[in-house]
């Protein structure tokens, strides 16, 4: 047995999300959004942490960390959890994040995520972007509308993934898993493979550079339906973000192709429930109207976010609406909702009234 996996099933059991070990300091486990030290877990040394993390990586995985002080990988623990492991170079020596990935996928209505997230399950075509910070539950809101999918209607989903986190069974659809640097070469050349492989949806783990966007955009034009992320917190920032990932003689082209082919943007973050017992996502929800495809063509992006707030019954809604609901709901603790944000003089009577119940 690798002696990480006591660690894991530590993790496991006192419901962390994240491992962390480093060289100089103690293990640590992120429970509930906070780190802490593990009591009774000596300080590691470059030297041990890197036996202890050997152990579980293959000849040409540890190969290639050694060379190039980077790797990503998937680790399963039978009757415990799968793992997405990262190994790393720091200023005292080696590190590893592990992050458990749960072995049993949560339906839409486990995560009870609006109804206009599940409308994307239904679509035929486009391209749907998740976005938010690491951390912030992307993989687990795609996984679940993937599972929707596999499990409602008969289709060829492909998933292009750096490490392939969630496995699906197939259930109505037939699921291809594909990881980078294991079954293709990159997303890029994975994502190109898809258009020719009878894919009727697509998802793209990370889109990482300029041609994963324009391949992504293809693919959507050409009839997929495919589902990507991006470390964007708006949709105004969403749009920016691909459109400015182009060279300037190139930007009027992509909005024209983004503007036919965007179907929605969901930007998703994690807030600490009150109880300190749990976290809640919050969501910001753009979906596609008539007026949408004009307002990226034009490349006004700021006009989404009046979008936002006029299609509230179409299922749209804004960040700050939504971080309000959880406030006035009892879920979320309001100075919470107040870091989070835009407009802060809005949330300033709900910490002040939080402020003085305390």
């Amino acid at each position: 047995m690798a002696r990480i996996d006591d660690m894991l099933r530590h993790l496991k059991a006192h419901e962390g999300s994240d491992l962390h070990l480093a060289a100089g300091i103690v293990p640590r486990i992120r429970s509930h959004g906070d780190l802490a030290e593990v009591e009774g877990w000596p300080e590691l040394t470059d030297q041990s942490l890197r036996e202890i993390v050997r152990e579980i990586a293959t000849e040409a995985d540890w190969k290639s960390f050694e060379e190039c002080g980077d790797l990503d990988f998937a680790y399963g623990l039978e009757g415990v959890a799968r793992f997405r492991a990262n190994y790393f170079v720091q200023e005292r020596g080696a590190g590893a994040i592990f992050r458990i990935i749960p072995e049993d996928i949560m339906t839409l209505e486990d995560l009870k995520l609006p109804a206009a997230i599940e409308s994307f399950c239904h679509l035929n075509q486009g391209l749907v972007l998740i976005t938010g910070p690491t951390g912030s539950g992307k993989s687990t809101t795609l996984a679940a509308i993937i599972n929707e999918i596999n499990r409602t209607s008969s289709r060829h989903i492909v998933t292009i993934e750096d490490p392939v986190e969630f496995v699906h069974q197939n259930q109505k659809s037939i699921l291809s898993h594909r990881e980078v640097g294991t079954h293709t070469l990159g997303f890029s050349p994975a994502l190109r493979a898809a258009i020719r492989q009878d894919a009727d949806v697509v998802l793209v783990g990370e889109m990482r550079d300029m041609e994963t966007i324009a391949l992504a955009i293809t693919a959507a034009e050409m009839g997929m339906l495919v589902f990507g992320t991006l470390h964007t917190n708006s949709a105004t920032k969403t749009v920016d973000r691909i459109v400015d990932a182009f060279p300037a003689d190139e930007q009027n082209q992509i909005r024209v192709s983004l503007s036919e082919s965007l179907a929605g943007v969901v930007s998703q973050l994690l807030l600490r429930t009150v109880d300190g017992k749990g976290r809640c996502a919050v969501h910001e929800i753009l979906l596609k109207t008539s007026g949408l495809a004009n307002v990226i063509r034009e490349g006004n992006t700021p006009m989404l976010n009046s979008m936002i707030q006029s299609g509230k019954q179409l299922g749209m809604q804004s960040m700050d609406d939504s971080l309000f609901a959880a406030v006035e709901s009892g879920t979320i603790r309001a100075v919470d909702a107040h870091r989070k944000a835009y407009e802060k003089s809005r949330f300033d009577p709900l910490v002040a009234k939080e402020e003085s119940a305390d």
